[in-house]
């Protein structure tokens, strides 16, 4: 597998100021794509960009030549010194490039282990070298097999379960807490980008209404809005604390919003309802001491942090078995691979004994004048049913476990025994 070439740069080898010189739009990409696929060293290419890496994954005639080229484009089309990064690059090469390749599709080497985002990233650099006709029969196979290994390790481990951020946390906390969100109204207390995504993970999760609280009004409006909930001035705070079931609180206040008496009043009105806090601000947002009001339960980012925590570590159990399926996959493609060694001897083969079948068979045609165009064609169909016959065995043989211990021999025997080399030379000389 020499032929197959990884070479980049990610978020371990190179710091965001380095990583971000060398972002790809679409547009870059595809420019990108036509250079290295007129480069003579490189006969197919895929360009992977996203904001935690930048891939160069090739199949090339000369691997030295062709990462001379690698270096030598990422410098000229971003007009950054080599010398600026080159000690921040990776090379891999053969199974080393693939087992890379299943390994960032299938998020193992993502900056947070099991993330889905990747995936998606490197199916679109497929598609645009596809439809720059950049990638070619081996980095086609290797692409799809990619894509079945990911899809594989997400079915068959946990690798992508449970939080791993704060927002998704504390709704994996409300849906522990309640065992589903069905029919639970939710009230947000702020409206930034925690707020935002905890709203998303709302939805994924079924909550029946969201309603949003956040100092500026127009902003609270906006996010409400795009997720069909309902937005409420901060003064209206009280009037909503008998009718929800969790409060998310993510606001930049540097005092407690919610104070242990607002809530002490609320309960006596809630009939021993249970109401959850979730606070997910620093500088805390909610009064820990509403811990201690009856029926009213406090959530802070230590809580949350420890769910993470115990999250990441069975993330990490499930990437062993992850590996494992990597490790399985690999050892299939360069199977695959290094059967490609065989089609031109297996080709020349079916081409001799064909040849020499069909030139019998019109020698016996030719001497039975009498026959029929039904005799013809039941002669011809015996005769393509025994070259298939007579192929089957050396082909089976050839493409093989037996023959991969020994290939180069197996193939040269092959060649020798039905003279094939010879026959390849008679035709390039005209004979």
């Amino acid at each position: 597998m020499d032929k197959i070439l990884l070479i980049g740069l990610n978020h371990k080898t190179a710091p965001v100021e380095i990583r971000e010189c060398f972002a790809f739009s679409d547009t870059d990409a595809r420019s990108a794509l036509s250079a290295l696929d007129a480069d003579s060293a490189i006969s197919e290419a895929i360009l992977l960009s996203t904001c935690n890496r930048v891939e160069l994954l090739l199949c090339c005639h000369d691997t030295e030549a062709a990462t001379t080229a690698a270096k030598c484009f990422l410098a000229q089309s971003k007009q950054v010194r080599l010398s600026d990064f080159e000690s921040a690059l990776y090379i891999h090469r053969g199974e080393a490039a693939v087992r890379h390749m299943f390994r960032v599709a299938s998020s193992l080497d993502s900056m947070v282990v099991g993330e889905p985002q990747i995936l998606g990233q490197v199916k679109t650099a497929y598609r645009l070298a596809t439809e720059q006709k950049s990638s070619g029969v081996i980095l086609n196979r290797l692409l799809h097999r990619t894509f079945f290994v990911a899809k594989r390790i997400r079915t068959e481990t946990g690798i992508g379960d449970h939080a791993v951020s704060i927002s998704y946390a504390a709704i994996e906390l409300a849906r522990k807490i309640f065992g589903t969100l069905d029919n639970r109204q939710v009230l947000l207390v702020g409206a930034g980008e925690m707020a935002e995504l905890a709203v998303e993970h709302l939805i994924r999760n079924r909550a029946d209404r969201i309603v949003v609280a956040n100092r500026t009004f127009e902003r609270g409006l906006g996010l409400a809005t795009r997720y069909n909930g309902t937005a409420i001035r901060m003064e209206e705070l009280p009037n909503y604390l008998g009718l929800v079931d969790i409060i998310i609180s993510s606001t930049g206040s540097p005092e407690y919003v919610l104070q242990h008496g607002d809530i002490k009043g609320a309960m006596r009105n809630r009939r021993n309802r249970p109401l959850f806090f979730i606070d997910i601000a620093v500088p805390r947002d909610i009064d820990p001491r509403i811990n201690q009001i009856n029926n009213a339960y406090v959530y802070d980012i230590d809580d949350l942090n420890a769910v993470i925590d115990e999250n990441v570590e069975d993330r990490r159990r499930e990437a062993i078995k992850a590996e494992r399926i990597v490790d399985e996959a690999v050892i299939q493609f360069r199977q695959w691979f290094e059967s490609l060694a065989a089609i031109p001897t297996i080709k020349a083969l079916h081409a001799k004994i064909r040849a020499v079948a069909q030139a019998e068979m019109q020698k016996t045609i030719s001497h039975l004048g009498h026959l029929t165009e039904d005799d013809r064609k039941a002669i011809e169909r015996m005769t393509e049913a025994m070259a298939n016959k007579i192929l089957h065995e050396p082909t089976r043989y050839l493409k093989s476990e037996g023959c991969r211990g020994n290939r180069s021999q197996s193939l040269d025997l092959a060649r020798r025994l039905f003279n094939l080399d010879d026959e390849n030379q008679k035709k390039s000389d005209g004979g």
